[in-house]
């Protein structure tokens, strides 16, 4: 496969009151593991940036066939969770599939029909998970051309940047429902999910 996963899962889960959501439960499993799981049966490489030094996190997805990356300036931002998978990232890879940790609906299928999407496109374009309804969300894949853009790696906003920079260049794929817009933050957010699953 010519693409490769970056699960970012260094970030500090600062508005759950305490609480780390990556160790949420999710179908039986904490929600880095359940994600991670995924990812991997895609077949495609992925790698898990983590927090330098966190144990807990790294505990949960022991076994699983991922490279690790451990973030020693994860303070400073999701710019550097990209830094540190694209110092990793194989020369022949045509694209770098960027994932968020805390997005427990994202299938295997999602995953494989995003990078379906991306590999059919002759343009090379950046392509970008929406929801059914056309909202757009995650996970992004970055071609070659757009991770070489040294903006992308600074701060906090990461793929950002080249959404609005390149919105011309940008492909929305829509999935399933809303698998593309939930994203769980804070308390609130896991109760109104674990309500609605």
């Amino acid at each position: 496969m010519t693409i490769s996963i970056l699960i970012l899962a260094a970030g500090a889960s600062m508005r759950m009151k305490g609480r780390d959501k990556l160790l949420e439960d999710v179908h039986g499993r904490p929600l880095l593991r359940h994600v991670t799981r995924r990812a991997v049966a895609t077949g495609c490489p992925v790698m898990v940036a983590l927090p330098a030094g966190n144990q807990t996190r790294r505990k949960l997805i022991e076994g699983l066939d991922v490279t690790i990356l451990e973030v020693t300036d994860a303070d400073s931002g999701m710019a550097a969770s990209l830094r540190a998978g694209l110092g990793v990232l194989p020369d022949k890879a045509r694209g770098l599939l960027v994932a968020l940790a805390d997005m427990p609906d994202i299938t295997t299928d999602d995953y494989l029909n995003l990078i379906k999407a991306f590999l059919n496109d002759l343009e090379a374009s950046i392509h970008r998970a929406a929801s059914a309804d056309g909202i757009a969300g995650n996970p992004v894949l970055l071609p070659r051309w757009a991770i070489n853009d040294p903006d992308v790696f600074t701060g906090d906003a990461g793929a950002r940047h080249l959404l609005r920079q390149h919105a011309e260049r940008v492909r929305l794929v829509p999935l399933p429902d809303s698998h593309a817009t939930t994203d769980l933050d804070t308390p609130q957010d896991w109760a109104k999910w674990r309500k609605r699953t």
